[in-house]
């Protein structure tokens, strides 16, 4: 299993890396431009682990504009927002960590400690939805780092984003591992109402030692699978996301996931295998070896079963499901398990036409004044 060390590798209590991996960028300094940014400050992490070794470091900064677009063939959306920058959940194998290069900061243990926060975004979306010619479609919230992260708590900007949404009624997807989701029950359940809102609680394992070596601050699997039923409970279609399976480390749990996530109110499964593009193999490797040893080098092997020899291979069409027979064995087993427990029917394409832009919004678009 040929490595590189990209850094000094130590693994520090409650997070997910052990080291500041180099990024394709490495002639930049990896320091993050104060010039940009509003606000810094430093908070405790919140996970199942006390006492962090490392604190979070949160940047406040305005956005240029808010509204991601792509025509990736693979991904069901073409419009998303990213509320924040890095992610404090600290899962070693997060397919986002590369982004936080262009930062000057590292994919490592920057991507989890070193996070940004977009306050504007709220007043940034209200603008861009309201521009002429903008084609309403499905927004997904959670498309690179998670909304519902431990500092929405305090920032509370996913929450605003969801507001200006409701108002335009605008249809919105989210992708979480936190149980914060049901805080915004409120607003997401007139949403699910008009066929609006939607949520995916990602799943990885329900075994609890595991999930704290794989996502070490995210909500504990049992707190992932009650958020389900209080979502399901509040009318919200809830899908599980078993992603990412990881052959020889969490592959066993995919039957119990499922049944579990039925169980707990989830109508749709979804499943990708483990991506390694960029600085995450590197980063990955380190993490087998220090959680793993003695099964490091058959996990990579497999690994390489399923992407025609190599790491990773990002060809469209085949990045998110993996080739050759294990690749297939896993999805015949997800099919089986998905039709068992009732979880196969795929979610019916969103409704655009209920799309408005409030009567304040035009006009202030419009340059004029209103009372209302």
């Amino acid at each position: 299993m040929g490595h590189t060390p990209s850094s000094i590798v130590q693994f520090v209590k409650g997070r997910g890396v052990g080291s500041n991996a180099r990024s394709r960028f490495e002639a930049w300094q990896r320091e993050p431009s104060l010039e940009h940014l509003d606000e810094a400050r430093l908070i405790d992490g919140e996970g199942p682990l006390s006492e962090p070794s490392v604190r979070t470091e949160v940047m406040a900064r305005e956005a240029r504009s808010i509204i991601s677009h792509n025509t990736s063939p693979d991904i069901p959306f073409d419009q998303s927002i990213n509320p924040y920058a890095g992610c404090e959940h600290g899962c070693v194998y997060c397919y986002a960590r590369p982004t936080h290069a262009y930062l000057g900061l590292s994919p490592g243990l920057d991507f989890e400690t070193k996070l940004v926060a977009k306050t504007n975004a709220a007043e940034l979306l209200r603008k861009e939805l309201g521009r002429k010619g903008y084609q309403p479609s499905l927004i997904a919230l959670g498309a690179s780092t998670d909304p519902y992260q431990p500092i929405e708590r305090d920032f509370r900007i996913t929450r605003s984003i969801l507001e200006v949404l409701a108002e335009h009624q605008a249809p919105v997807s989210i992708t979480t591992k936190s149980a914060l989701v049901t805080r915004d029950i409120d607003i997401l359940g007139p949403m699910a109402e008009r066929g609006l809102a939607r949520v995916n609680i990602s799943l990885a394992t329900v075994t609890p030692d595991l999930a704290r070596i794989l996502d070490p601050r995210a909500n504990a699997p049992h707190r992932r699978l009650r958020a389900m039923q209080e979502l399901a409970r509040a009318g919200i279609p809830v899908a599980v996301f078993a992603s990412p399976m990881i052959p020889g480390i969490n592959d066993a749990d995919l039957e119990s996931i499922l049944e579990a996530s039925a169980a707990a109110g989830a109508s749709y499964a979804s499943m990708i295998v483990l991506r390694l593009p960029l600085e995450v193999r590197d980063l990955f490797v380190e993490w087998l070896r220090q959680h793993f040893p003695l099964r490091a080098e058959h996990v990579m092997s497999l690994v390489r079963q399923m992407r025609g020899g190599v790491d990773y291979d990002s060809s469209f069409g085949s990045r998110m499901r993996g080739t050759g027979p294990y690749a297939a064995l896993l999805r015949q087993r997800f099919n089986v398990a998905a039709k068992r427990f009732g979880l196969s029917k795929v979610p019916g394409a969103v409704d655009t036409s209920l799309f408005r832009i409030p009567p304040a919004v035009r006009a202030s678009s419009d340059g004029q004044q209103t009372l209302f």
